[in-house]
């Protein structure tokens, strides 16, 4: 059977890296099986969106998705974690062929089945070892778990993706090996609590290379750490291992770069937000981290309007961002998930008050971002390059100190030799609020 003449499937992808990484894996078993993968609706045989559930807006934007789906294909699967809420799905979109939860793999597959049936003879040997991916070939995403044993207030994750399962540590390892065998540089390393790997199978250790390894974060860190790319860590809580971790950044081990969900720094919000690690020495161990790694970046996660917030709180929450020196910061206005258990709450705050704090928030972070990206001038930097530029040696990049999609970049101008892929060495000239400009060193 041609390419031309194979089945094609549509994939819709919505949310975060994590579902992201379930749209690669599923994309990589219907290529397995001989399926091709359509870029447009119009030319797709079946449409699988893969949703997101967290918060309300996300709700409203996977079920217009799916309406859209319908409307310009007809036959539409639907997965992800709005799926775990199928009658919500049915009750908009009767017309949906199937709906599966968060990463059910299997079922998925069984739906697609069902529905488009696949070729003969598929050629599994035309797959590359590392798998198909939706990123650039220069970064992947490395789901170590799925679900969250955390029971925050604000959060419905694990009713929709279960507690915590953390995969074997050797398993991680061996992908993330294939992957940079295959051209990654940059390796980011996800889960819902980073910090928590392991825990689930009582830290069970596994060969890899020879040596023994505990699944066990920073174990985990260690082992990324000898691959010779980028290792990015995200969604790690403030316990106190991650010293350990900071250690190997302090050994170029892994990038100088913590993404941190703090949430906020009150211990009453905090309290009300039902919020694992605790607080009470987060700023004493940053100031020490840095101590260790000067160049250390902390991105965080940040949410203004909580239930019972009050103007002190907030204030507390400024002052910690200030004196943290917070890199990186996202800020979300506070929303009822449906079945969250903040919604439950006491003393929600008006909209308008939530807006007000949110602008004072951006404000404050902007100027702490301008004056972290300002020091950055007169540095030599290692630059990650994703795309080109709009004039001829002109480049997009990203220092270590950067995420993709979700932190700055690094504009890179005369550089005609570069490549995307590439990591050159850049001196950095100017910089705005949140990003660099530099020219090759």
């Amino acid at each position: 059977m041609t390419p031309q003449s194979a089945p094609k499937v549509g994939i819709v992808s919505l949310g975060c890296p994590k579902a992201l990484v379930d749209s690669e894996r599923i994309i990589t078993r219907l290529r397995a099986e001989g399926y091709a993968i359509s870029p447009d609706y119009a030319g797709a045989d079946l449409v699988l969106v893969n949703t997101c559930g967290f918060l309300d807006s996300a709700r409203e934007e996977s079920l217009d998705a799916i309406g859209e789906a319908i409307e310009q294909n007809g036959k539409v699967i639907v997965t992800g974690c709005l799926g775990a809420e199928p009658d919500v799905i049915e009750k908009a979109h009767p017309k949906v062929l199937a709906i599966t939860g968060p990463h059910q793999y299997e079922q998925v597959m069984g739906a697609v089945h069902t529905h488009l049936t696949p070729p003969p003879d598929p050629k599994r040997d035309l797959i590359p070892e590392s798998g198909l991916r939706l990123t650039p070939r220069h970064y992947a995403y490395l789901k170590i778990s799925e679900g969250c044993n955390n029971r925050c207030s604000f959060c419905i994750i694990p009713k929709l993706r279960g507690d915590l399962v953390s995969r074997p540590i050797h398993h991680v390892l061996t992908e993330a090996e294939r992957l940079v065998g295959a051209g990654v540089k940059e390796l980011l390393v996800i889960s819902q609590d980073t910090s928590a790997y392991g825990l689930d199978v009582k830290y069970a250790v596994h060969k890899w290379r020879d040596r023994d390894y505990q699944t066990r974060f920073i174990d985990l860190a260690r082992g990324l750490g000898t691959l010779g790319a980028w290792v990015r860590l995200h969604y790690v809580y403030p316990y106190p291992h991650v010293d350990e971790v900071v250690e190997l950044m302090a050994d170029g081990a892994v990038l100088p770069y913590l993404d941190i969900p703090f949430q906020h720094a009150s211990p009453t919000v905090l309290k009300a937000m039902k919020r694992p690690a605790k607080q009470d020495r987060v700023l004493e161990r940053i100031k020490s981290w840095r101590a260790a790694v000067p160049e250390l970046a902390i991105r965080s996660t940040f949410i203004v309007g909580f239930p019972g917030e009050t103007e002190e709180d907030f204030e507390v929450l400024l002052d910690f961002i200030r004196e943290a020196k917070i890199d990186r910061a996202g800020c979300f206005k506070y929303e009822n998930v449906a079945h969250a258990d903040s919604g439950e709450l006491p003393g929600h705050v008006p909209e308008d008050v939530k807006e007000e704090r949110w602008h004072r928030f951006m404000a404050a972070q902007a100027e702490i971002s301008a004056a972290r990206a300002a020091a950055q001038i007169g540095s030599v930097q290692d630059v990650i390059i994703d795309a080109s530029g709009e004039a001829e040696g002109e480049w997009i990049g990203r220092s270590k100190a950067d995420a993709p999609e979700i932190d700055g970049v690094v504009y890179l101008s005369g550089a005609p030799d570069a490549r995307v892929g590439e990591i050159v060495s850049a001196k950095i000239h100017d910089a705005d609020e949140y990003d660099l400009y530099g020219m090759p060193a």
